[in-house]
């Protein structure tokens, strides 16, 4: 069965299974068949539909109304925007900082293959991955008597034909990014240039001997061959040593050799003349090409061995390329989301180890901090939804600058308030402190935003805060479906309050903040509340950040 492997913009992995002939959705929606956690991904951004011959097909958009409505941020298939593609395995899809990699088995695919177990033919030749240039453009004629004269020009006509086709291929490859096409030119080249019957292009998930090599394209030299090519399966034996010892190889039993014309072992045995070549790249090696023939008395010669060598090493380099491409493609995405909640230092921390931000919550001492707009109603009531709009974008966005500048992230906006952590993803003996300097250089950023409001026309506004250190639940907490980024527990709770009984331009902050904060600002007791679910009453403090004092 055919499924798609997930990675959400929050981090998240699961697989979903499609169900035969039933079309999938994607988006932000709940309804959604998957339902992506991504800010940038459309309410209904994309499906998937399964045609009859069991070919899957991706469209950018879905059907509201009878009518085909395209998603606001496209859709990416091997970092390339498509309107519409048939999917093919291994095409990886891009929506918002999410990806979503489709697979189908073996059985299912057109790139239809078996492995086997037989072993290696009794003539085999070697080239290191490191010699592949060397070994192809070499002489090995350094006579040059009159004899062996045509014998020379037929050799270096050889290696102009492989240069040729080389140089062809490096101005194809140098701007291609999409798997599919780089495979298509690199088996269109050895067909033109060697005798194989069948190429089969092999790519790595990992780099090691025992990587799952999964076929992501094969074609047969014509139409006559090609149901021959999918009933034969592929070595194993030559891949897995291909893969371990990075060495392009060929393969073919003695009988196929010329001076063993008309020895039947061949037949028995099985074994095919073949060669495989590595994609060796500078990172890691991506996979292998795989070439036979398909009579078992067709043998391939060195010098065939020698390009699809050169191919090979062409074609890893245009693999690692596009995974690169692809890569920087999806990094830029995700920090383009994750920059709007979390500090540089934590979106760094995120696109490096991804793996440390997955479902599920740790229990640690933070500071939390609250801040919400008063009067808010009473200036949304007066003017232009527009307005109220370009207002809430300006102040936001001097706030989130400041919890950031100040190591916070963003947890959430809330109507005209925000929530921020300071301690959380980490933790640092500092995080109240900042927290405390933050909430005073929000204080001090709104009067000159006040100073615009009344340029524009519009009241002043003030905006109340609540400070409180304590330990909580923290991380991506959730459904499968949906999660966030957020804090549970009572210091949650506890923060909230003292934001509510703050009036505008005060900071209120609880007994456990100051302690932990160290305060230069002086601090005025205020009346202790008291908190659900506390049995004591919270005392706090005020903060005149007008002006800095000693140490509390």
């Amino acid at each position: 069965m055919a499924h798609l492997k997930i990675t959400d913009a929050s981090g998240r992995q699961w697989q979903f299974s499609f169900v035969p002939k039933a079309v999938c959705t994607i988006g932000r929606a709940p309804d959604n068949a998957v339902v992506l956690d991504d800010p940038r991904a459309s309410r209904y951004h994309a499906h998937i539909n399964q045609a009859e011959n069991g070919a899957f097909t991706i469209v950018d958009g879905a059907v509201i109304n009878g009518q085909l409505r395209r998603s606001a941020n496209k859709v990416f298939i091997n970092g390339e925007p498509q309107f519409e593609h048939q999917l093919k395995n291994g095409d990886r899809i891009t929506i918002g900082a999410s990806t979503l990699r489709f697979e189908q088995p073996v059985e299912e695919r057109t790139t239809d293959v078996r492995y086997d177990d037989k072993p290696l033919g009794h003539t085999q030749l070697l080239i290191s991955a490191n010699d592949v240039m060397s070994t192809v453009l070499r002489s090995k004629d350094e006579v040059t008597t009159s004899p062996q004269r045509d014998k020379v020009l037929e050799t270096l006509q050889r290696k102009a034909n492989i240069l040729s086709a080389l140089y062809e291929m490096s101005k194809t490859l140098g701007s291609v990014f999409d798997l599919n096409a780089i495979f298509e030119k690199a088996t269109d080249i050895i067909f033109r240039s060697t005798p194989a019957d069948r190429v089969v292009a092999l790519l790595a998930e990992e780099d090691s001997e025992d990587a799952k090599l999964t076929p992501i394209a094969m074609r047969a030299r014509d139409n006559k061959l090609e149901a021959h090519a999918r009933r034969l399966s592929i070595g194993r034996t030559i891949t897995r040593k291909v893969m371990r010892d990075r060495v392009a190889l060929l393969s073919q039993d003695a009988a196929s050799d010329e001076q063993f014309a008309g020895v039947d072992s061949i037949v028995s045995q099985g074994v095919r003349s073949t060669i495989c070549a590595p994609l060796v790249a500078e990172s890691r090696v991506h996979g292998a090409l795989y070439a036979d023939r398909l009579d078992p008395f067709a043998a391939f010669k060195p010098d065939d061995l020698e390009l699809i060598s050169a191919v090979a090493a062409q074609t890893a380099i245009a693999v690692e390329n596009a995974r690169a491409h692809e890569r920087l493609a999806r990094e830029e995405v995700a920090r383009a989301n994750y920059s709007r909640f979390l500090p540089e230092y934590v979106v760094k921390q995120m696109l490096e180890n991804p793996e440390s931000f997955k479902l599920g919550g740790v229990s640690q001492t933070i500071t939390i901090l609250f801040a919400d707009i008063r009067g808010f109603t009473r200036i949304s009531e007066h003017a232009p939804p527009e307005k109220i709009v370009s207002l809430l974008n300006r102040y936001f966005s001097a706030m989130t600058d400041i919890i950031f500048a100040h190591g916070g992230t963003l947890d959430k906006y809330l109507g005209d308030g925000l929530m921020a952590l300071f301690g959380a993803p980490t933790a640092t003996p500092d995080d109240a402190s900042n927290a405390l300097n933050a909430a005073v250089a929000m204080q001090r950023r709104l009067l000159g935003i006040n100073r615009e409001l009344r340029d524009e026309g519009f009241p002043e506004i003030g905006v109340g805060m609540g400070l409180h250190t304590g330990e909580v639940i923290v991380g991506y907490i959730g459904s499968d479906r949906r999660s966030e980024y957020t804090a549970i527990g009572d210091t949650v709770n506890t923060s909230s309050r003292l934001e509510s009984n703050a009036l505008g331009g005060e900071i209120l902050i609880s007994d456990a903040t100051a302690k932990a904060a160290h305060s230069r600002y002086k601090l005025k007791p205020r009346q202790a509340i008291m908190v659900k679910n506390r049995q004591q009453p919270v005392n706090l403090w005020e903060v005149d950040w007008q002006k800095a004092s000693g140490s509390f």
